[in-house]
């Protein structure tokens, strides 16, 4: 007799993919969910024309030298591997992605995992990794910190006068703006996020349209004022040609 048999699913039931490979806990909060999908698209967008990185979040990377993905994984925040294809992954195995691991790591801070990310996952990502670029940021505090690596070691990053740090490995500054972690150019000027660009361009597209409209407006305004002169000119000629006198003849 089949167990299979006596046993029906209930149709509400939702069951999990059976193909999640990352290992990685929930990100703690909202804001930190937010900050992360921030950096994601926002970088994905700057990189929109670009087929050669890699950018993801709260994603396991395995990098087990007996090439297990049992042991010896992580799952920064956010990363990014640059000059790789750039494509869907469930996890980074760095064994299958010919030995390349992240060039930039941001881990979000939190009171469960400050003491990690400033420890052990730094000295990781340095002595392991050997990540040129590792920042970290809490959502919360709106603490930043950036280092390089130096000679083996990492070094804090130096900030502008403005308040931000410049990664080499994007070419670009990250600091804070009203309260998130955000890209800046060359100059200074944050980086839009889609959704700004999506309302600039709403918002320059309505004031093309009001200008066409004050224009059509002005243009009628105009016919409307030649309309007036020619009838005025009309019954001005009428009236003196009431008196018995040649408009034509006035005018010369």
């Amino acid at each position: 007799m089949s167990v299979a048999k006596d046993f029906e699913t209930p149709e509400d039931v939702i069951f999990p993919p059976g193909n999640l490979e990352s290992n990685e806990p929930p990100l703690e909060t909202y804001l930190h969910l937010q900050q992360m999908l921030l950096l994601i698209k926002c970088l994905d967008w700057w990189w929109r024309d670009h087929n050669d990185f890699f950018a993801a979040g709260n994603l396991s990377i395995h990098y087990s030298p007996r090439q297990r993905k049992s042991e010896d994984f992580r799952g920064p925040d956010f990363f990014v591997v640059l000059n790789t294809e750039r494509k869907p992954r469930d996890s980074w195995v760095v064994w299958e992605e010919d030995g390349k691991y992240p060039n930039l790591i941001i881990e979000l801070l939190s009171k469960s995992t400050v003491a990690i990310d400033k420890g052990l996952k730094k000295q990781i990502y340095q002595d392991i990794f050997r990540t040129p670029e590792y920042f970290w940021f809490d959502p919360k505090n709106l603490e930043f910190a950036g280092f390089i690596l130096l000679g083996g070691t990492y070094q804090p990053i130096e900030p502008n006068p403005q308040g931000l740090l410049w990664s080499q490995q994007l070419s670009l500054y990250l600091g804070v703006h009203e309260n998130q972690l955000r890209y800046f150019n060359a100059e200074g000027q944050v980086m839009p996020t889609p959704e700004e660009i999506a309302q600039w361009e709403t918002e320059h597209a309505q004031q093309e349209r009001q200008r066409a409209e004050q224009e059509r407006q002005r243009a009628e305004q105009e016919k409307q004022r030649a309309e007036q002169e020619r009838q005025r000119a009309e019954r001005l000629a009428a009236k003196l040609r009431e008196l018995n006198i040649d408009p034509e003849n006035l005018s010369l």
